[in-house]
C-alpha cells in the first residue's frame, strides 16, 4: 500500500522541496525532481531511475497505457492506484542514454509511492497543470568520454549559459532539430534545475546532454573531426553560407559577454545571423533554433 501523506511538514515533503529549490541538495542526495506526467514519461522512457513518486488521486487523469495490474504497485483500488501514474519500475533500470552511467541499485529496490492530499500537493507543486504527479529521480552520471555520436553529427555547445529557461529552450530546439548532443560548458546552472526541466518540456531527457569544461569540449570535438562554428558578430560570415552537412558543432555563449577567446581561437569558422534592426543580439535560444534548422535544411536538401 502506498504511504499516505497529509501533513505539509512531513520530512519527505521537506526533502522534496529542498530538491526543488537547492542545487546543493540535489548534488548531495543524487536526486532531482520531475513534475508532470508528460515529463515523467520522457524521463522513464530514457531509462532514468525513479526513486519516489508523489501523487494526488483527486488530480490524476487516465494515463496513456491505462491501469496496470494492482499487485505490481500496491494499488488500493482504481481511484487510489499508483500504477495510474507510472508503470511498475523494478530497479535498476538500464540507462539507454549515450553518455549516461546508470546509478546502481539492488535488484530488490523498487519505486516508493506516496499518496498525498490536495493540501500537500499544493505545497510541493512547482507549477500548475501537472496532473497530480511529482517524482524524485536518481541523477545519472553523464560523461563526455561516454558520449556516442553518429557519423557527421550535429552538436550544440553552450558556454556559461546562466538562465535555466534559456538552456531548457535550447534543449527543446535541439530535440526538434534532431541534434545528436548538447554540450553545456562551464555551466552556471545545473541540468536538473526544475525551471530547466520545465522549459525543455522533457527534452533534457530525450537529447544526450553533458556538462564539461570548454577545454575538454574543444579537445573532444577536434579529436573527432567535428567542425567548430562559433556564433559571433566580429570577423564572421553569414550562417547560411557555411557548410553544415558535415560533422558540425554550433557554439554559442551568453548574450551579455559572448564566447571566450578559447572558443574563438578553436573555431573552424565564425558565423553570424544578420541583424537588420537597431539591436545587435538575439536570445541564445532563438539563435540556437535558427542555426539548428539551417543545418536541418542543408542536410535535407543535400
Amino acid at each position: 500500500m502506498p504511504e499516505l501523506i497529509t501533513s505539509p511538514s512531513n520530512p519527505k515533503v521537506k526533502r522534496l522541496l529542498a530538491l526543488q529549490q537547492k542545487s546543493s541538495a540535489r548534488r548531495e542526495a543524487g536526486l532531482f525532481v520531475v513534475e508532470g506526467r508528460r515529463e515523467l514519461q520522457h524521463c522513464i522512457d530514457a531509462g532514468f531511475e525513479v526513486d519516489s513518486v508523489f501523487y494526488c488521486p483527486d488530480l490524476l487523469s487516465t494515463p496513456p497505457g491505462g491501469q496496470l495490474p494492482p499487485e505490481t504497485s500496491g494499488c488500493a483500488g482504481p481511484h487510489h492506484c499508483a500504477s495510474l501514474v507510472v508503470p511498475p519500475l523494478t530497479m535498476p533500470r538500464v540507462a539507454r542514454f549515450p553518455g549516461a552511467v546508470a546509478t546502481t541499485a539492488s535488484p530488490e529496490s523498487r519505486v516508493k509511492y506516496f499518496e498525498v492530499s490536495e493540501e500537500v500537493y499544493a505545497k510541493i507543486s512547482y507549477r500548475e497543470g501537472t496532473e497530480g504527479v511529482i517524482a524524485e529521480v536518481r541523477t545519472p552520471e553523464r560523461r563526455l568520454d561516454g558520449l556516442v555520436l553518429p557519423q557527421n553529427p550535429l552538436v550544440v555547445v553552450l558556454e556559461s549559459v546562466e538562465k535555466p529557461g534559456n538552456l531548457g529552450a535550447v534543449l527543446r530546439s535541439a530535440d526538434a532539430a534532431g541534434a545528436d548532443a548538447v554540450l553545456v560548458c562551464d555551466p552556471l546552472t545545473d541540468l536538473w534545475n526544475p525551471n530547466l526541466i520545465r522549459a525543455s518540456v522533457g527534452a533534457v531527457f530525450t537529447v544526450p546532454c553533458v556538462t564539461c569544461g570548454s577545454e575538454a569540449a574543444i579537445a573532444f570535438l577536434k579529436a573527432r573531426g567535428i567542425r567548430i562554428l562559433t556564433a559571433q558578430l566580429q570577423d564572421s560570415s553569414l550562417y547560411y553560407d557555411c557548410d553544415m552537412t558535415v560533422g558540425t558543432a554550433l557554439v554559442m555563449g551568453t548574450e551579455a559577454t559572448g564566447l571566450t577567446d578559447a572558443w574563438r581561437a578553436a573555431a573552424d569558422a565564425h558565423i553570424r545571423i544578420p541583424m537588420l534592426g537597431r539591436l545587435d543580439s538575439l536570445n541564445v535560444s532563438v539563435s540556437a533554433a535558427i542555426l539548428l534548422f539551417e543545418a536541418v535544411r542543408q542536410r535535407r536538401n543535400g
